[in-house]
């Protein structure tokens, strides 16, 4: 008897809150959109989550997952929280390796990552003021923010890349929705 295929799991997503501080706001929205970015992908196969877009284009689903969980790295935890870790999937020689270097990549393991990186995140910033200035980080160290700018860009990548992520899954299966 043969295992049967690996899929994604689905998650489970809440609806964020009609009314709550901005605080409770900021993180129930940018969760919904983790986990629209997970439902996108729930039920896939690996090779299915590989699957490029329409040429010249590299976009897959599993580029976008290894992309945000950088970009989470990147925002919340080298900038919001100062910590040094490095950066996932980026190698010296391509800067887009998170969305390029698929072949070998595991995709449960990379989807397990971005759940771990999610949770890092999370911790982060819990108790931090939305109000506190931390120094950037790479090219522009004389560029400060503060942290409700983070969520801000967070809820604006998230939305931009779930934009993808819907036609990327509508021309896997036919999938639509939220």
């Amino acid at each position: 008897m043969t295992e049967p295929e690996w899929t994604a799991p689905m998650p489970e997503r809440a609806e964020p809150d009609l009314v709550s501080t901005e605080r409770v706001a900021l993180d129930q929205w940018v969760d919904y959109h983790r986990a629209t970015l997970l439902t996108k992908c729930g039920g896939l196969t690996a090779e299915q989550l590989k699957r490029r877009s329409v040429p010249p284009s590299a976009l897959s689903l599993l580029g976008l997952v290894r992309h945000m969980t950088l970009v989470e790295r990147w925002w919340f935890r080298m900038h919001a929280a100062q910590e040094d870790v490095r950066l996932l999937y980026t190698v010296e020689e391509s800067s887009t390796a998170d969305f390029d270097d698929l072949d070998d990549a595991d995709a449960a393991a990379n989807l397990e990552a971005y759940r771990e990186e999610l949770d890092a995140a999370r911790a982060a910033v819990a108790g931090k003021s939305l109000d506190l200035v931390v120094p950037s980080r790479g090219d522009h160290p004389e560029r400060t923010r503060d942290i409700r700018w983070i969520y801000l860009h967070m809820l604006e990548e998230y939305a931009r890349h779930n934009g993808h992520a819907d036609l990327l899954r509508e021309s896997i299966d036919g999938a639509t929705g939220d």
